[in-house]
């Protein structure tokens, strides 16, 4: 399958008032949920190396902390954003989806902005 019909994910947990412990948390629970989103039928994902660092953003061994991305084809895209909804419910993150060159940026920090969020995502990659 053409990378063009595969969809680009950034997902970023979003915390940028972490103590060193607290950072090291977060840190460890992403590289857990970067071996989860492995074990589905992705076609890549892995931590965000950190060329540029956004303002407000942190850097660890040369990744940003709390940041990953992932391709996935556009039909096993539905599966991964539900199990992000499952597994991140709780959780403030940023989430970039771009298919077919366009770009969505939203934030959640709720269940229910998550589920809204997703939901905005699945259009969104419908309508490319």
């Amino acid at each position: 399958m053409s990378s063009e019909s595969n969809v680009k994910l950034q997902i970023t947990l979003s915390n940028p008032d972490l103590d060193a412990d607290e950072q090291e948390r977060q840190e460890q629970e992403t590289r857990n949920l970067l071996r989860e989103i492995r074990d589905l039928d992705v076609e890549s994902a892995e931590l965000v190396v950190a060329t540029e660092i956004p303002e407000r953003a942190k850097s660890v061994g040369g990744f940003l902390v709390g940041v990953l991305q992932a391709e996935v084809t556009i039909s096993n895209c539905k599966k991964l954003l539900g199990f992000l909804g499952d597994r991140l419910g709780n959780k403030t993150i940023e989430l970039e989806v771009e298919a077919n060159g366009k770009k969505l940026k939203v934030k959640a920090s709720s269940q229910e902005e998550l589920t809204a969020v997703i939901e905005q995502a699945q259009r969104f990659i419908a309508g490319n």
